[in-house]
């Protein structure tokens, strides 16, 4: 594949690049590009977390690009998930794993690193402290948001280590980009600036959607980063969330109630679900309605979506009953993994059990 054809993919994952020149240098230069993503195991995993994080690991394999997936078992436990508890956390971790080969991702390409192995490496914390001193206590905090927390959240003190180790994770792993969400920016702009001063290397950025949630968004945020964060699905409000293994019948009822303005795209879940989601993952969206309201219609592709959506063609009740049957049909793999498999099944259990004890 030619270098144009890969920025074109790169790009069908990254909502924003830092920066296009760059990735286009590294593409032409270096014949193995390592990206890395993140997690913290922390309970049952959404689509954001499952369907979309497989498409967009999947086209960066497509594009050439070896890729290490970190399963952030400290930092789970540093920000108190699970209750602290670390076995659970580990379990939490097989358990994403597992997911992800059901959902499609090409996990056998993938390098898989804990973060309780990488921490017994002589030279990872020296990283970490390197970076600690080239950061004020100012500006780790800032970056607070990577986990999920605010400026004006009272942080632990091993919540302070979080964002210093997370940045040291990039070089450790020897990343060439550092392919995260878009809430995770603040840490991976840090690394871009300290990584020349500590004689590694400026990291390119590709950061991909943050999924909405269910909900109606909260317009009182300006910053569009803290916005996008704020909206994003999340699994503490249970009803915004779809999560891999829902019911059937949970599908639909979350969807049913879901915030859906009619003709209005914007800040609307449920048209950005057909974007990111069904298109990416079947190809095409049918929607079915008695002839009383026009018939069947049958979309290739979102934009296409969106003019009939916009037009008030597409009515909401419509468009949620063709994204449920969709959602659906992209779940059906991943319930009969965990239910045909027995070890899938018996970590499936345990992680329910954990959120239940909590």
């Amino acid at each position: 594949m030619d270098v144009e054809s890969r920025i074109k993919l790169i790009r069908q994952v990254g909502e924003e690049i830092l920066t296009e020149p760059e990735l286009r240098s590294l593409l032409e230069s270096k014949s193995k590009i390592v990206a890395y993503d993140g997690f913290e195991p922390s309970g049952n995993l959404h689509i954001a977390q499952g369907i979309l994080r497989s498409i967009n690991v999947n086209k960066m394999l497509k594009a050439g690009v070896s890729f290490k997936m970190l399963v952030g078992d400290w930092f789970a436990w540093m920000n108190n998930k699970m209750g602290g508890d670390l076995e659970r956390i580990r379990v939490v971790g097989d358990y994403m794993v597992e997911v992800w080969k059901a959902s499609g991702m090409k996990t056998g390409d993938i390098k898989f690193v804990w973060t309780s192995d990488m921490v017994s490496e002589p030279d990872y914390w020296s990283k970490v402290i390197r970076v600690a001193r080239n950061s004020t206590v100012q500006r780790v905090v800032r970056c607070s948001q990577i986990m999920g927390r605010s400026e004006s959240d009272q942080l632990s003190a091993a919540q302070i280590f979080y964002p210093c180790m997370q940045c040291a994770d990039i070089f450790h792993l020897k990343a060439d980009i550092a392919q995260l969400g878009m809430d995770q920016r603040k840490v991976n702009v840090l690394a871009r600036e300290l990584g020349p001063k500590l004689g590694f290397w400026k990291p390119v950025v590709v950061s991909h959607h943050m999924l909405l949630g269910l909900g109606q968004p909260d317009r009182s945020i300006a910053d569009p980063v803290e916005r996008a964060v704020a909206m994003k699905m999340s699994k503490s409000v249970p009803d915004s969330a779809i999560f891999m293994t829902d019911s059937v019948e949970d599908v639909e009822r979350k969807i049913g109630k879901a915030y859906c303005p009619g003709k209005v795209v914007a800040e609307n879940p449920v048209p950005e679900y057909c974007r990111y989601i069904v298109f990416e993952g079947l190809g095409r969206l049918e929607v079915r309605r008695s002839s009383k309201f026009g018939g069947d219609l049958s979309f290739n592709d979102y934009p296409e979506l969106e003019r009939a959506y916009v037009s008030g063609e597409v009515h909401p009740s419509d468009l949620k009953k063709a994204v449920s049957s969709s959602m659906n049909e992209l779940l059906e793999p991943v319930r009969k993994h965990f239910e045909s498999n027995a070890r899938a099944r018996a970590l499936l259990e345990k992680v329910r059990s954990f959120e239940v004890s909590r």
